[in-house]
């Protein structure tokens, strides 16, 4: 069974920084694209940023030059470091995975980690 499993949330002060990974466990033969999404309340979930296996990453213009997306493949782990954080960054962040097991492809999702951004 495929488990995608965060950490790293907490409560932090504006302009602050956190840090956030996620770990894939389980039987798999191979991952592709990790991505971190995040939900505020009443809101819409939104991808903040993703990564290819090459560690090509592209984000959302809301977080570029704050948040920075990284993996280790040895370590089938996604990271997350979000610096200059603003209120508007309180959110719920999920981890997402393409993850192929026994030759089939699908997303896994991370259980969300929360983020709060406040004096």
């Amino acid at each position: 069974q495929v488990q995608l499993v965060e950490s790293g949330g907490g409560l932090v002060q504006p302009g602050g920084s956190l840090g956030l990974s996620c770990a894939a466990s389980g039987r798999f033969f191979s991952i592709n694209g990790m991505t971190w999404y995040r939900q505020a309340p009443g809101k819409q979930r939104e991808l903040v940023a993703t990564i290819s296996t090459g560690g090509s990453a592209n984000y959302a213009d809301s977080v570029k030059g704050r948040f920075t997306i990284s993996r280790d493949n040895a370590k089938n782990t996604v990271y997350l470091q979000m610096n200059s954080l603003k209120p508007e960054d309180t959110a719920v962040y999920y981890c997402n995975a393409i993850i192929s097991v026994d030759a089939v492809r699908r997303a896994y999702w991370g259980q969300g980690t929360q983020v709060t951004v406040s004096s």
